[in-house]
């Protein structure tokens, strides 16, 4: 699913609007059914609704929400604006809701603020996805009225004064604080960054059937994985296949007393569909290999404690290297080596990071078929700047990808994956249990075994990052996020080829 800018969704608007072709305000009427849809389907009958209106087309929108639910036999009250430049479309919403029994009040003071009780469900329709400079005077104190109750609050397309792209750090802006968000027909790329989480709330989106040529034409660096992304790039795996034709991954990592992260990442790595793994550790870490992944090959460094040499990496099909490694001098060479070398997928994760931060010039070795991972304090260490906010890390972080030629796979809520082209894919999977030390171990051995298998370096990082989300949402439903460990999605990682499978 594309991510487009406000300017492009009008466009997109537009072209609909013109190409369908179907009039502006019945263009409304469908997104506000749309909205009027999964109201009815998630929210209870036994709440009151108060919908607070703009004088724009997101106002427009809210009007005619209020107008099918009171029909629906919803409580309802409307609240509006009173202003001198009503839209054309909020003005016929308008006077069609004129012509019911709904509540209906203009907004002129602060005395015409609505009083609300824990029981109400205030509908943001103030200001959507155009908006481009502070909310101010009236319309302010009235967001804060709504932020300062203790109502749920639903909002229409975008929380009003949330801008869809840039917005301040920290926000100082007045903005609605929504529990849910009903965004029409693309999410807005703030929705990806953490510090609008508390703004956002949950959010769904809401097909409202714009012009999919007009859809396709349009460019844009950013995109939102779906289900049916992922089973597009699956290969199928033919009857005559056999473990050579899926490819042999390497696992460089471990160190003494890290033996836990590489054991964590071979048996991802075993359970991605490579042919053929096999784990290179240091010699206190023979025994634990053998143990925790008797399924794995084994080759075992010259050093006792931690990776010091390496040879004959020409047969593996790709190489991850990093998770518990440590930066032993030594080992720091052989990262060298291997980056230098290797004419394979690489994938670089955890120590590896933390080595090239200490030493800039391994950035200036990396190039196509090469995928970071880091989480966001590596990244800030990879980029040698304490990033202010989250969208300031991913402008920085597409930067580099695009700089250094490689991709980077950025951990987070969205994990997202930035591409040597500069473009941006978000992926939805996942939960907060994920959030512990381990996890991102699991992603390297997952993503090491697909790209062993032949997958391109882009599809490889949406199949793998997808899929690992997936089977913590999957731990998550058996365990609860509190419990569940980063084993668990090695565990789930079955549950999660199937499902994908299935589409």
């Amino acid at each position: 699913m594309k991510i487009f800018s406000s300017e492009q969704i009008r466009d997109i608007d537009s072209y609909t609007i013109a190409n369908e072709p179907i009039a502006s305000v019945d263009l409304m009427e469908r997104a506000s059914n749309a909205i009027f849809e999964w109201m009815a389907q998630n929210l209870s009958f036994t709440n009151r609704f108060v919908f607070i209106c703009g004088p724009g087309n997101n106002g427009g929108d809210g009007l005619a929400v209020a107008r099918m639910m009171f029909f629906a036999g919803f409580n309802v009250s409307v609240y509006y604006i009173d202003s001198t430049t009503y839209s054309s479309d909020f003005t016929i919403n308008l006077s069609r809701l004129k012509k019911t029994n709904v509540y209906l009040k203009i907004i002129i003071g602060e005395s015409d603020f609505p009083l609300l009780n824990h029981n109400d469900i205030i509908v943001d329709a103030l200001y959507g996805s155009g908006l481009s400079r502070p909310i101010e005077g009236l319309v302010a104190k009235l967001v804060q009225h709504i932020n300062q109750s203790i109502a749920k609050v639903v909002a229409i397309d975008i929380p009003s004064g949330l801008f869809n792209i840039e917005n301040p750090y920290p926000n100082t802006n007045t903005v609605v604080k929504a529990d849910a968000c009903l965004t029409l027909q693309f999410p807005k790329l703030s929705f990806f960054f953490a510090e609008n989480e508390m703004c956002v709330g949950q959010w769904s989106v809401l097909p409202i059937g714009l012009h999919p040529t007009v859809i396709d034409e349009k460019s844009t660096p950013y995109y939102y994985l779906e289900n049916t992304d992922v089973l597009a790039i699956l290969k199928p795996r033919t009857i005559f296949s056999h473990k050579g034709t899926f490819g042999h991954c390497l696992v460089i990592g471990g160190s003494y007393g890290m033996m836990g992260a590489a054991a964590l990442c071979a048996k991802a790595a075993v359970k991605s569909g490579s042919g053929l793994v096999t784990m290179h550790v240091p010699k206190c870490g023979y025994t634990i290999a053998q143990q925790l992944v008797p399924m794995a090959m084994c080759t075992v460094d010259t050093n006792e404690n931690f990776i010091a040499s390496i040879s004959n990496i020409d047969k593996y099909s790709s190489i991850c290297i990093g998770p518990g490694l440590g930066t032993n001098p030594q080992t720091v060479k052989v990262l060298e080596d291997i980056i230098v070398k290797a004419n394979v997928p690489l994938v670089l994760d955890a120590d590896a990071l933390n080595a090239m931060a200490d030493d800039r010039t391994l950035l200036s070795m990396l190039g196509r078929h090469v995928v970071l991972t880091p989480h966001p304090k590596e990244m800030d260490r990879l980029l040698g700047i304490e990033s202010a906010s989250s969208y300031d890390r991913h402008l920085r972080t597409t930067e580099f990808a695009v700089k250094h030629d490689c991709t980077v796979v950025l951990k987070g809520a969205y994990t997202a994956i930035c591409t040597a082209d500069g473009k941006t894919y978000f992926n939805p999977t996942g939960n907060p249990g994920m959030a512990k030390g381990g996890s991102g171990d699991v992603l390297t051995g997952l993503l090491v075994g697909v790209l062993a298998q032949g997958y391109e370096v882009l599809n490889s990082s949406m199949l793998s990052v997808y899929m690992h989300g997936l089977a913590g949402d999957f731990a998550a439903a058996r365990f609860g996020q509190d419990a569940m460990r980063p084993s668990d999605l090695v565990d789930h990682l079955p549950e999660a080829w199937q499902q994908i499978r299935r589409g």
